[in-house]
């Protein structure tokens, strides 16, 4: 089993630019921050389901600081250090085992300027494959309903989909054991 936290790919999106897609590291702070203080308002709303005007340290904190047993987090990037930007991440927070079965929450983000390449798809794919190797069976997200493309990216992942509306959200169950890596 590979160790999510040495992830790291190389892809070319829709558009033709180069990004790499990889494992979220300590150095990625201020990137980090950069990266959400650049965010959209309707881009934080519908990751996050409310407004937010600051990314307090704490907030900064709770983003850097993860268990590798139960997260993974991995970020796209544009550029080589030192000037590597961070254009998207995507991550999943795995559940307690219940009996035999693991799920994890996933959820997305991803700077206006980069959204419809194909980038939360192509990072989906990655957690994906990292979460079969952990054993997690499904990823489960809350989408708000008016939050078309994240529910397309689901609809076109190639996994089995469940979905459930309640509220203003739609739940999206993806099976992840059986389907193709």
């Amino acid at each position: 089993m590979s160790d999510p936290r040495a992830f790291a790919v190389t892809e070319t999106l829709r558009n033709g630019v180069t990004v790499t897609i990889r494992a979220l590291r300590a150095d990625d702070r201020e990137r980090m921050a950069n990266a959400i203080r650049n965010l959209d308002r309707e881009s934080i709303y519908t990751r996050l389901f409310s407004y937010r005007t600051d990314l307090t340290e704490t907030g900064l904190d709770r983003i850097m600081r993860f268990d590798p047993e139960a997260e993974v987090a991995l970020v796209v990037t544009t550029g080589t250090r030192p000037d590597e930007t961070i254009v998207g991440s995507g991550r999943y927070f795995a559940s307690p085992a219940t009996g035999a079965e693991r799920t994890a929450e996933v959820a997305f983000v991803v700077a206006e300027d980069f959204q419809g390449l194909g980038i939360a798809g192509r990072v989906l794919r990655h957690l994906a494959a990292i979460a079969r190797e952990h054993a997690i069976v499904a990823f489960e997200a809350d989408v708000l309903v008016e939050n078309k493309s994240m529910l397309a990216v689901f609809a076109r992942s190639g996994l089995p989909m469940r979905t459930r509306s309640e509220d203003g959200t739609v739940r999206v169950t993806l099976a992840l054991q059986g389907a193709p890596p």
